[in-house]
């Protein structure tokens, strides 16, 4: 790792900052879980409210780009985070005073925290490039995405113990603390500011910047080609490892719960460990090609998954040749996807210039985030009235044929920068202006 990159103050206050909140906030989303469940006995409901906060997601995302494009990214992520903190205390003192948090009050939770997240999102996009150096962007979002994937396999571990211990009350309050504390970090930073936070802030110039952003995005050849591909692959990826993988380990293969929580933890260990083993293949190689190869492996793979099935396999050992021939593949596809996350990201910050980046990470983020419960929905469907192996086939086939049809536009992916994409931006605002 980069020993300057590390001596980087405002990098590592930033890092370490959305490491304490990410733990937070995963503790609190694991506990709220075992909570409705608990108090529900259903896990459809729960389920359907992390669907309803797809809901603001889609209202404003347009919006949170643009002010997030607008005003200080410090002062904008160190607000969000105070608000976020106090939204938690506020909740976490209703809890204290009635012992309750009603069906109702924890939609309402959700959706507030995921209004925070959007505009924190949009602002945090160009703060990683604005305090790095753009040879640096690869570790850093390396290293960004180590701790990410380390949180998220801490937070369910700490979220059983804290919920079996304390319950709900105190893990409000641990995440409430965790964003305060966040915020503390992100105080310190020292962001440069970008041309367009010194513009004036009026109607018209909101609907200026926001139509800016549309053709942005729109006749970039490079950010519509990266948008594209993520729509499919979201639209892919994402039911194999939230429906195929737990369909195929606990309806077909009759795998224990043990055994998928394993499974939960190989992935989440792969993660951990992409950005070591990959970083020095990544800084040599072409990040659309990166992309490409990634995709076409994770497409093969998951074609493979399918001989999980085959009676031949299944018998051997009671299952567990077939649950180790999973676990490896499984293994594999973790690190290629915290790879194709990283190149994906730094391709963004390299590309995107930083006045524009507010608007294109919620743009990107709004379509890969509707691709996810549409593929769920549609996969899970498959599932119930077809072969599982066919549809495992199915589901690499789409990545495969992802990656042919991209395949030439990511090759040259890298050959675009910040100046080409704005000089196309120009040319595009001016043929709209004269028309």
């Amino acid at each position: 790792m980069n020993k300057k990159l590390l001596k980087n103050k405002n990098y590592m206050l930033l890092v370490i900052g959305n490491f304490v909140s990410l733990i937070g906030s995963n503790i609190q989303q694991f506990v709220l879980s075992l909570y409705v469940l608990a108090l529900t006995g259903s896990a459809t409901i729960f389920a359907s409210m992390l669907a309803i906060s797809i809901l603001p997601r889609i209202l404003l995302s347009p919006i949170a780009g643009v002010f997030g494009d607008w005003f200080d990214k410090k002062k904008s992520i160190v607000i969000l985070d105070i608000t976020n903190a106090l939204v938690l205390l506020a909740f976490g003192i209703y809890v204290y005073l009635y012992n309750d948090l009603t069906i109702g009050l924890i939609y309402l939770l959700v959706i507030l925290l995921e209004i925070t997240e959007i505009f924190f999102h949009s602002s945090m996009s160009a703060v990683i490039p604005s305090v790095v150096q753009e040879d640096e962007y690869l570790e850093a979002n390396s290293l960004r995405m180590m701790l990410v994937s380390f949180g998220q396999l801490l937070a369910p571990v700490f979220g059983a113990l804290i919920y079996g211990a304390f319950g709900l009350l105190v893990a409000i309050l641990i995440n409430a603390l965790s964003f305060f504390l966040s915020a503390l970090s992100e105080m310190f930073i020292k962001v440069p500011k970008t041309k367009s936070e010194s513009n004036v802030r009026s109607v018209s110039g909101f609907k200026k910047d926001f139509s800016e952003g549309i053709i942005l995005v729109k006749h970039s050849k490079p950010i519509r080609t990266i948008m594209a591909m993520a729509v499919i692959v979201n639209f892919s990826i994402s039911p194999f490892f939230s429906v195929g993988l737990i369909f195929l380990l606990k309806e077909v293969l009759v795998q224990s719960d043990m055994r998928l929580g394993l499974l939960q933890t190989v992935l989440s260990a792969s993660m951990i460990l992409a950005p070591i083993l990959l970083l020095k293949k990544l800084k040599t190689m072409r990040l659309g090609d990166v992309l490409m190869k990634s995709f076409f492996i994770m497409g093969t793979l998951i074609v493979l998954i399918s001989f999980s099935i085959h009676s031949s396999l299944a018998s051997l050992a009671d299952g567990l040749a077939s649950y180790i021939y999973v676990l490896v593949i499984c293994f594999i596809i973790g690190i290629l996807v915290t790879g194709v996350n990283i190149s994906v990201g730094t391709l963004i910050q390299k590309i995107v210039p930083l006045e524009f980046m507010g608007r294109t990470s919620t743009v990107l983020g709004l379509f890969s985030t509707i691709a996810i419960p549409i593929g769920q929905m549609i996969f899970g469907y498959l599932y119930d009235i077809i072969n599982p192996g066919f549809v495992f086939i199915l589901n690499g086939l789409v990545i495969l044929g992802t990656v042919l049809f991209f395949y030439k536009r990511m090759h040259l992916i890298d050959d675009y920068d910040k100046e080409e994409v704005k000089e196309n931006l120009v040319e595009r605002s001016v043929l709209v202006n004269e028309i």
